[in-house]
C-alpha cells in the first residue's frame, strides 16, 4: 500500500465536514482561486516558481484556457509534486474501444441520424466474469462535432464492476461531467479525493489525471464530455444574486498525495484515440496546489428551484445547473438541466410540459425516482432522445389528466432527480447505442393516437361565432 497524506484548507478558509458516506473534506465555491497544501508551508509565498521548492518538490503549471484569455475566463493552476509529469517512459497506442466514439460528423459510418424520438431501457452492467473498470466501461451514446475542432460534445455511459488499481485516466479532449446513477465513485485526482453518489455531479476538467474506485460494487452512470469549452454557472438575470445552483454549494477537494514508486499506467484520450503512458511513480503525488482550474462536485438536492407562482410556464432555463458556451455568442453548446422535487402552484395553467418543437436537441436520463408521462418505461439508468424540432410532449393520458385536474398546489417529482443534456447542436447516434447495446426502442407514437381533433366537435358553435363576427362560415366538413 502506498503511503498517503492529506491536509485541510488554509487556516481561516471554510471546509466541509466528513460524513459516513463521504469521508473527504472539500473547499467550497465555484470559480474561486483556491489554495490547499497537505504539508504546511509548501506553497511558496509571493511567487509561483521559486528557484528551489520546499522539500525539493517540483512545480508544474496547468492551464485550462488560452494564456491571454480575459482575467475572468483565465483558468490555471500551479501544483507542487514529488515527481513531475514529464518523468514517464513514453506512449503506446492502445487498441480502439469499438464502443467509444469521438467523431460525430455524419460522414463517419459509425454514427447515425434519427429524425424520431429514441429511448433506451437501463444499460446493462458487465457480467461478473468480466473485469471492467471505469475506462474500459465507457460506452458512447451520442454527440456532436469532433475534439479536433474544439467544438462539440459527447454523451457516454460508464458501466463498470472493477476498481482501477495502479491505473489512471487523462482525457485531453474535453471536460467530463460525471453523474453516478448506481453506486458511489471514489475518485482520486491530482488535486485530492472526491466521493460522488447518485444525486451529485462531478466535473473533471480536460487534462486532469484521475482514477475511479467502486466502493459499492458494480456502478453505472452518465457522462457529458464537452470539447473546446468549460462549464459555468448560468446568468441569473432578474433573479439577482441567488437561486438555481448557488456557488457556495460547489465543493473542490483538498490536497492529498501518495508516496508510491511502483509502476503505473496512465491512459490518455487524445482526439478520440487511447494511448498508454507508463511511469515508475504515482500520478497522485501533488503535495500542494493553488489556482482555479480544478475538479469539483455539487449535490443536486441543493438546487434552488424557481418557477411561476401565478400562471403559465417559465422557459426551461430555470432548471439549468451548468452551462457551456459555444463559439456563437448567446447560444450555449450545452446546458445541464435537472428536474427535482418542487411545488407546482400555477393557476389556470396546463402544468406538464406543453407540446413543443425546440431548436435544441434533448437527451434525458434518470438518476433515481420516477418520471411519468412517457411511453418508454423511463427508468433509472436508461435514457431518451429528441433531435431538434422533433415534436414531443406527454402522453394522451397525462394530457387528459392535466387538462381536467383540480389545480391545487401540489408537490411534484418527489424523491426524483431526472436530468437533461440540452444542446443547440444536432446529435448523431453511435453504433453502440443503435445496434449493440440491446436496449434501444423507439418511442411509441400510438401514445398520441387519442389526441383527436376535438375542434371538429364544435363546428356549429364556431360557425355561430364567425357569423356573429361578420366572417364567413367554415365550409362543410
Amino acid at each position: 500500500m502506498p503511503l498517503s497524506a492529506s491536509g485541510a484548507t488554509a487556516k481561516g478558509a471554510f471546509s466541509t465536514r466528513p460524513t459516513e458516506k463521504d469521508p473527504y473534506q472539500y473547499q467550497v465555491g465555484f470559480g474561486n482561486l483556491f489554495a490547499s497544501e497537505a504539508i504546511p508551508g509548501v506553497l511558496p509565498e509571493g511567487q509561483n516558481s521559486p528557484q528551489k521548492c520546499k522539500y525539493d518538490l517540483y512545480n508544474e503549471a496547468m492551464t485550462g484556457s488560452s494564456f491571454v484569455a480575459p482575467r475572468a475566463e483565465n483558468l490555471h493552476t500551479w501544483i507542487y509534486r514529488i515527481r513531475p509529469s514529464v518523468a514517464h517512459q513514453g506512449f503506446t497506442r492502445l487498441p480502439d474501444n469499438p464502443d467509444l466514439e469521438s467523431c460525430f460528423l455524419p460522414l463517419n459510418p459509425r454514427v447515425h441520424i434519427s429524425p424520431t424520438q429514441l429511448a433506451w431501457h437501463p444499460f446493462s452492467l458487465p457480467p461478473d466474469s468480466d473485469k471492467v473498470d471505469f475506462v474500459d466501461g465507457l460506452k458512447t451514446i451520442a454527440g456532436n462535432g469532433d475534439p479536433t475542432l474544439r467544438e462539440g460534445l459527447a454523451i457516454h455511459m460508464y458501466l463498470a464492476n472493477t476498481s482501477m488499481e495502479r491505473k489512471a485516466f487523462c482525457n485531453n479532449d474535453g471536460d467530463m461531467l460525471i453523474l453516478p446513477q448506481q453506486g458511489r465513485l471514489d475518485i482520486q485526482t491530482e488535486f485530492g479525493k472526491i466521493m460522488v453518489r447518485s444525486g451529485e455531479l462531478c466535473v473533471i476538467q480536460r487534462g486532469m489525471k484521475f482514477k475511479v474506485l467502486l466502493p459499492d460494487g458494480p456502478s453505472r452512470g452518465y457522462i457529458q464530455e464537452i470539447y473546446g469549452s468549460h462549464y459555468a454557472l448560468p446568468e441569473l438575470g432578474p433573479l439577482g444574486g441567488n437561486g438555481l445552483a448557488n456557488p457556495r454549494d460547489f465543493e473542490t477537494p483538498v490536497a492529498s498525495f501518495d508516496i508510491d514508486q511502483h509502476p503505473w499506467s496512465i491512459v490518455y484520450k487524445v482526439c478520440g484515440q487511447l494511448h498508454l503512458c507508463a511511469q515508475e511513480h504515482t500520478p497522485f503525488d501533488v503535495v500542494a496546489w493553488h489556482g482555479n482550474y480544478v475538479p469539483y462536485k455539487y449535490a443536486m438536492e441543493k438546487f434552488i428551484n424557481v418557477g411561476s407562482i401565478s400562471r403559465d410556464h417559465i422557459d426551461p432555463s430555470i432548471f439549468c445547473v451548468l452551462t457551456a458556451k459555444s463559439k456563437q455568442p448567446g447560444v450555449p453548446l450545452a446546458d445541464f438541466l435537472i428536474f427535482s422535487p418542487r411545488w407546482d402552484v400555477a393557476s389556470g395553467t396546463f402544468r406538464p410540459p406543453y407540446y413543443h418543437r425546440n431548436s435544441s436537441t434533448e437527451f434525458m436520463g434518470l438518476l433515481y425516482g420516477a418520471y411519468g408521462g412517457r411511453s418508454d418505461g423511463f427508468q433509472p439508468g436508461g435514457a431518451s432522445y429528441e433531435t431538434g424540432f422533433c415534436p414531443h410532449g406527454v402522453s394522451y393520458e397525462e394530457f387528459k389528466k392535466a387538462s381536467e385536474a383540480d389545480l391545487a398546489p401540489m408537490r411534484i417529482h418527489e424523491g426524483t432527480i431526472a436530468f437533461m443534456f440540452e444542446s443547440s447542436m444536432m446529435f448523431t447516434i453511435t453504433d453502440y447505442a443503435m445496434k449493440r447495446s440491446g436496449k434501444l426502442h423507439e418511442h411509441e407514437p400510438k401514445m398520441w393516437d387519442d389526441l383527436k381533433g376535438q375542434f371538429m366537435n364544435h363546428l356549429d358553435r364556431v360557425n355561430a361565432d364567425l357569423e356573429a363576427a361578420g366572417l364567413p362560415k367554415l365550409g362543410g366538413q
